[in-house]
């Protein structure tokens, strides 16, 4: 069947933006894309006092909060607890050291975000801002080309992850358990993998083979495979960590030292003003 005939039947059907790197994102029915991929997705993020970048590898406790945009261009951050914080755009703050590949300043969030990250997380922590007159690379080696621009984001603007290849996981953990001898788990979901976008029908892994793809009325390019890290390995629920999906994974997705889920897109310009994608938005491949 060729690429992007309208039997092939795949649908976007789940959106979702992380404001902040490593903290809990939100679903949306509809999101504008620019070149750094979401509005507003993964523009701020966490650092220690160093500038160095502090993720939920490290820190399990950041995916208990959440983050949600705000009008204004700021985000509101809320705790566990349901305590919040409204945190403005420091638009007007002098930028600081951080240690992001093609990065190395961002604006700082101020002393009461700080805080108020701090005290959940219980070790000294800085929330940072990338603004619009950022331009950081996409990594020639994740894909990138010249004129590519990320948010902070790992590696591309854009994460995909779809329903086919995650059922077909889910029956690969469920032999594993069983070959094991092990309590089955329920079934993972895709928060484990953090997408932006999830489409569903085509069959398992076939995002592999994307090349081009129009997702809606938006172009996009694949740049590369998601490899993927202890991340997916932590429950969302108790935020403690497991074996798996990783030990699964390896024994079906295994090849270059890694193992692999989901595809990295991003888009290709000049884009329309307004280009948008939404639930339900068609996605074709167009070679």
């Amino acid at each position: 069947m060729p690429p992007g005939s309208p039997s092939d039947r795949v649908l976007v059907t789940a959106l979702t933006t992380y404001p902040v790197k490593s903290l809990a994102g939100v679903d949306v029915d509809e999101a504008q894309v620019e070149e750094v991929g979401l509005r507003g997705d993964r523009r701020w993020a966490v650092v220690d006092p160093a500038g160095d970048k502090v993720t939920a590898r490290e820190e399990h406790a950041l995916l208990g909060l959440c983050a949600e945009p705000a009008d204004d261009g700021g985000v509101r951050l809320t705790g566990p607890d349901g305590a919040e914080l409204h945190v403005a755009a420091p638009r007007h703050a002098e930028p600081v050291a951080v240690s992001f590949s093609g990065q190395d300043r961002a604006r700082p969030a101020g002393v009461e975000a700080d805080a108020w990250l701090s005290a959940r997380i219980g070790r000294p922590l800085h929330l940072v801002w990338q603004d619009d007159e950022t331009h950081r690379p996409v990594r020639p080696e994740m894909g990138g080309r010249d004129g590519d621009r990320n948010s902070l984001s790992d590696a591309a603007p854009l994460h995909v992850t779809s329903e086919s290849s995650l059922a077909r996981l889910n029956d690969w953990l469920l032999e594993t358990s069983t070959e094991h001898g092990e309590q089955p788990a329920a079934p993972l979901g895709h928060d484990r993998w953090r997408p932006n976008v999830v489409v569903g029908g085509g069959e398992p892994f076939a995002e592999d083979a994307w090349r081009s793809v129009r997702i809606g009325d938006v172009p996009f390019r694949a740049t590369m495979i998601c490899d993927r890290c202890v991340m997916t390995t932590i429950d969302r629920a108790d935020l403690r960590s497991a074996k798996e999906p990783i030990r699964t994974l390896a024994r079906h997705r295994r090849w270059d030292g890694a193992t692999w889920f989901g595809i990295r897109l991003t888009p290709v310009l000049p884009l329309a003003s307004r280009a948008t994608i939404r639930v339900g938005d068609p996605v074709v491949v167009t070679t």
